[in-house]
C-alpha cells in the first residue's frame, strides 16, 4: 500500500512547542489530589475499611496521570528544559516504583520501530503464526493465557513493582559473577576495564545503571519509611492495590492503540514509519474524564507523528489535522475488550490475528486438502 499522505502535509511544528507553566500546572494538579487522597485513606481505614474502594479507584486513576506525565518527561516534551524533563520524569516515576530513564529508552525504541513487527512486538511478546502453530497444544494454551485480558492485573503489577527490583538484583549478580572471573582470569585488572567491559541484559548505559539504582533506593526506602508511619499491613495493600489498577487501565490503553483490527504491522522489508503512525496507531475517543486522566493519550497517532508534542496540545494538533487521518484506526471504549484477541501476527499478510481466526484459516486448508485428496 501506498503512502497517501506525507508527513510534510501535516501541521505539528506549531503544536510542538512546550510550556512550562501548563506543565507545571498539570504537575500540581496531579500530585496534590493524589497526596491528598493518600491522606483521606488514612482517615477512611480509622472509620471503615469499606470506605477505602471509591478512595483507591481515584488514587489508581491519578496514578495512571502520573505515569502519563512521566511518558511525557520521557519524550521530553512536557517541559522546556531537558534537565527539568529527566528531574520530575524520576520523581513520577518514583512514585509509580517504575525506574523511568530505562522505561523511556525502551519506548523511544517502540516509537522508532512502530509497525514493523519484525523488529518490535510489543510488550506481550507477541509471536508469528508460524512459530505458534510449532508450539506444542501445552505450550499454546499457555501462550494464550499468559496474554488473557486478566493478566493484565497481576501482569501490571509485575510491570511496575516486581520487575524493577528483579533487574536490579539479578544485574547486581551478573556483574559480581563478572567481577570474580575477571579477577580470576586476570588478577592485576583494572576496575574500571571490569565495568566498562560489563554488558547487563537488565540495563544498557550507566545512566541506565544509576536512574535503576536510584529509582530502587527511593522506592524500597518509601515502602519502609511510609510503612512505619501508616503501618507495614494497610500502606502495601493500598500501594499494592493502587499499582495493580493503575498499571491494568494503562495496559489496556497501550494495547488497544496498537493491537486491533487491521492494524499496520508490516515486515522490516517495505515498512513505511508514517503508515506505521497513521495506521498502526488508533485514536481511542474517552470521555473528557478519562481523556485528562490519561493526558489524552487516545490521540495516539498523532503523537507517533511527533512524540515531542506535549500531551496538552495534542487534542489540538488532532483537530488541525484531523482530515489527514481518515486512515487512522478510531476506537470507543466499548472495542477495547475485542482488541485483546489480536494477539498473533501473521508476517504473510501483515496483520494481526486472532488465535480464533487463525486456527479457523488453518482448519479450513486442512479441510480442502482432505476434499481434494480423499481417503479411499
Amino acid at each position: 500500500m501506498e503512502t497517501t499522505v506525507k508527513k510534510s502535509d501535516f501541521i505539528l511544528a506549531p503544536y510542538m512547542k512546550s510550556n512550562d507553566l501548563r506543565a507545571t500546572y498539570q504537575i500540581f494538579n496531579t500530585l496534590v489530589p493524589y497526596i491528598f487522597l493518600w491522606f483521606l485513606a488514612v482517615k477512611a481505614a480509622s472509620v471503615s475499611f469499606w470506605l477505602l474502594g471509591p478512595i483507591v479507584v481515584l488514587m489508581a486513576l491519578f496514578s495512571g496521570r502520573c505515569f502519563s506525565l512521566m511518558h511525557d518527561c520521557g519524550h521530553y516534551s512536557l517541559f522546556t528544559s531537558k534537565k527539568v524533563n529527566r528531574a520530575i520524569g524520576f520523581m513520577l516515576g518514583a512514585i509509580n516504583a517504575i525506574p523511568q530513564y530505562p522505561w523511556s529508552r525502551g519506548h523511544a525504541y517502540h516509537h522508532k520501530t512502530n509497525g514493523d513487527w519484525e523488529r518490535y512486538r510489543g510488550p506481550s511478546a507477541l509471536i508469528e503464526t508460524e512459530e505458534f502453530a510449532k508450539l506444542s497444544p501445552s505450550a499454546q494454551l499457555r501462550y494464550e493465557l499468559l496474554r488473557h485480558p486478566l493478566m493484565i492485573f497481576p501482569g501490571g503489577f509485575f510491570y511496575l513493582a516486581i520487575k524493577p527490583r528483579l533487574a536490579l538484583i539479578l544485574g547486581t549478580y551478573g556483574f559480581i559473577v563478572h567481577l570474580l572471573t575477571c579477577l580470576k582470569q586476570d588478577p592485576g585488572i583494572g576496575l574500571a576495564k571490569i565495568i566498562s567491559s560489563y554488558k547487563s541484559k537488565n540495563w544498557y548505559t550507566a545512566g541506565e545503571f544509576w536512574d535503576l539504582l536510584f529509582n530502587n533506593i527511593c522506592v524500597v526506602g518509601g515502602v519502609i519509611f511510609f510503612g512505619h508511619l501508616l503501618g507495614f499491613g494497610f500502606f502495601l495493600s493500598v500501594y499494592s492495590i493502587t499499582l495493580t489498577l493503575s498499571a491494568a487501565m494503562l495496559i489496556s490503553v497501550f494495547f488497544v492503540q496498537h493491537n486491533f483490527d487491521g492494524s499496520y504491522a508490516h515486515k522490516t522489508e517495505g515498512w513505511d514509519y508514517l503508515l506505521g503512525a497513521i495506521k498502526g496507531s488508533s485514536y481511542l475517543e474517552l470521555p473528557t474524564v478519562f481523556k485528562w486522566f490519561t493526558a489524552d493519550i487516545g490521540y495516539h497517532n498523532i503523537h507517533h507523528l511527533s512524540e515531542r508534542i506535549p500531551n496538552y496540545n495534542l487534542e489540538a494538533c488532532h483537530n488541525q489535522n484531523r482530515h489527514l487521518l481518515a486512515n487512522s484506526k478510531v476506537l470507543q471504549m466499548s472495542d477495547i475488550p475485542d482488541c485483546f484477541k489480536f494477539i498473533l501476527w501473521d508476517s504473510a499478510a501483515n496483520r494481526l490475528v486472532s488465535i480464533a481466526s487463525f486456527r479457523q484459516s488453518t482448519q479450513s486448508i486442512v479441510d480442502t486438502a482432505d476434499l481434494r485428496n480423499p481417503v479411499s
